[in-house]
Order: C-alpha cells, then sequence, then structure tokens
C-alpha cells in the first residue's frame, strides 16, 4: 500500500481498522519491556496502551499525513506518540483523585489491575515516551520538524491544553474539552510532517476545530443515551456529577443537530484537498454516529 493512495483504495471501517492494527504494531516496538525491577511500569504502559480501542487520533494522523505522500514510518512515529498521550491521560483520568472509574475500553482500569501508584507512573511513562519517540530521527530526518512536533504537542498536553481542560473540569465542573487539542494536533500532524503550506495548515486546523467539538457533543449524548456496555466505560457520570454539558444545555435533539452542523462544517474545510481528503471527510461524519 502507497502512501498517496491511501483515501482511494480503501474504506472508512477498513482504513479505521488497518489504522489500529498498525498503531498496535508500532506501540508493541516501542513499548518493549525490560528485564530489571521497571518492567512492572512497563506492563502497566503496555495494558493501557494496548487495550481494544478505536485508535481515532492516529488514524486521524494517518490520513493527514496521507493527504501529502509523508512516509508511512514517520506517520506511525508520531501516530503511537499521539496515542500514548491519550492513553495517559485516560490512566489519570480514571485514578480515584480524578473519575475513579473501575472500567475503561471494556476492561478494568490500570490502577485497579495493578495499583494506583504504579498507574501513576505509568501514566507518566507513557507521557515522556511520547516525547521521545517525535524527537527520534525515525520521526523525521530534519530536526526543525521533530522540534515542532514536540512544541506543538506540549501545548496540546499541557496547562494551556488537555490538562488545562481537566483543571476546569475538576473546579467548575464544566464538561471536559480536553478532547480537541489532542484530535487538532492529530489532524494538523501530517501537515508539520510534510512542511506544508500555511493554508493546508488552516484548512486542517479549521476542520480539528469543528471535529472536536462534534466529538464531545457526541461524547455528551452517549452519557446519556448509552451503555456502559457499548462505551467499555461507565456512563451517566456527568449528570450525576452536575457537570454542564452540550446536552444539559440544549437539550439532547439540538445537541444533535449542533453536531449535524458542525460536522458539515468541518467537512467544508476539506474543499482543498478534493477527494484526497474523503478518509477525513467519512471521520468527521463517523464521530457523531459511534457508539463507544
Amino acid at each position: 500500500m502507497t502512501e498517496t493512495t491511501w483515501s482511494e483504495r480503501i474504506s472508512f471501517s477498513g482504513a479505521l481498522d488497518e489504522a489500529a492494527k498498525l498503531t498496535d504494531a508500532a506501540l508493541e516496538r516501542l513499548l518493549v519491556v525490560p528485564s530489571g525491577l521497571e518492567a512492572r511500569v512497563y506492563d502497566a504502559m503496555r495494558y493501557s496502551a494496548l487495550a481494544p480501542g478505536k485508535r481515532l487520533r492516529p488514524f486521524l494522523v494517518l490520513a493527514s499525513a496521507g493527504l501529502f505522500g509523508v512516509a508511512r514510518l514517520c506517520a506511525l512515529q508520531v501516530a503511537a506518540a499521539i496515542e500514548m498521550v491519550h492513553t495517559y491521560s485516560l490512566v489519570h483520568d480514571d485514578l480515584p483523585a480524578m473519575d475513579n472509574s473501575d472500567l475503561r475500553r471494556g476492561r478494568t482500569t490500570c490502577h485497579k489491575q495493578f495499583d494506583e501508584a504504579t498507574a501513576v507512573l505509568a501514566g507518566d511513562g507513557l507521557l515522556t515516551a511520547a516525547f521521545w519517540v517525535l524527537a527520534h530521527p525515525d520521526t523525521h530526518g530534519d530536526p526543525a520538524v521533530r522540534c515542532e512536533l514536540v512544541s506543538e504537542l506540549a501545548a496540546a498536553a499541557g496547562a494551556a491544553g488537555m490538562v488545562g481542560g481537566q483543571m476546569i473540569d475538576l473546579i467548575a465542573r464544566l464538561q471536559r474539552m480536553k478532547t480537541g487539542a489532542l484530535i487538532a494536533f492529530s489532524c494538523e500532524a501530517g501537515a508539520i510532517l510534510a512542511k506544508a503550506p500555511g493554508e493546508a495548515r488552516i484548512a486542517l486546523r479549521g476542520y480539528a476545530h469543528d471535529l472536536g467539538l462534534a466529538f464531545q457533543i457526541a461524547d455528551d449524548l452517549l452519557d446519556v443515551e448509552g451503555s456502559a456496555a457499548e462505551a467499555g466505560k461507565p456512563v451517566g457520570a456527568d449528570a450525576a456529577a452536575g457537570k454542564a454539558t452540550f446536552v444539559s444545555i440544549l437539550g439532547a435533539e439540538r445537541a444533535r443537530a449542533q453536531a449535524k452542523l458542525l460536522v458539515n462544517q468541518a467537512v467544508a474545510h476539506l474543499d482543498l484537498f478534493e477527494q484526497r481528503a474523503e478518509l477525513l471527510r467519512e471521520a468527521a461524519r463517523f464521530v457523531i454516529t459511534r457508539r463507544t
């Protein structure tokens, strides 16, 4: 399979499955368990990172990279890194000090499977490993590109992005807004790897903004209308905590209509790429119809 024809040769569901398999293989390669006493934290990192999941963020990295013909190994390095950061956030979100969840991705959370201290260290290990991967020469031959990837992911994952969103969630009991920053980085990563012109990056940034909001609305709807069996995690937590969500503010029907509007806006940003962006268009439609 060549990088430049991925979107022309495969269905969205097939591409999503393939992205998951490729990302899992990259994670297996990058998260090797050593023989020393630190092996336990690696086991916890692998337990969480390789848990079943859609791998939507890695898919977005691969699809955006495919727009520009980026080498598959480079894109997979970034895809694995973003999945490490996403998994770290889930491990820490599930801790007793945060959401205190027992179930994630259809199985026991990391702190329940191992212990709380190990889960904290596993999250720390995944976060730092992600930056090691981005800084590695395998990710890109140009050090300036690697530096930009590190800088952009740090911004997305840090206090001005995902971590800040978690703080707002804890203090103000607002809906989680952590999703958007990582999705935005995933969508723009291909353009960074390709040193694409500003017009392409602006288009992907607009797409990612609307996609992230649509994703959040879909999450809020799933928390109200879904089941733990479908979602692979507890549902109803937002309402129980009294959090303000899109659904609690707008109602389910208006929230669903807003999500559809955002998807249409997201898709419109991709006109620049014509048929090459069909997988990204399908991804936007997928986020509001998914059940997990």
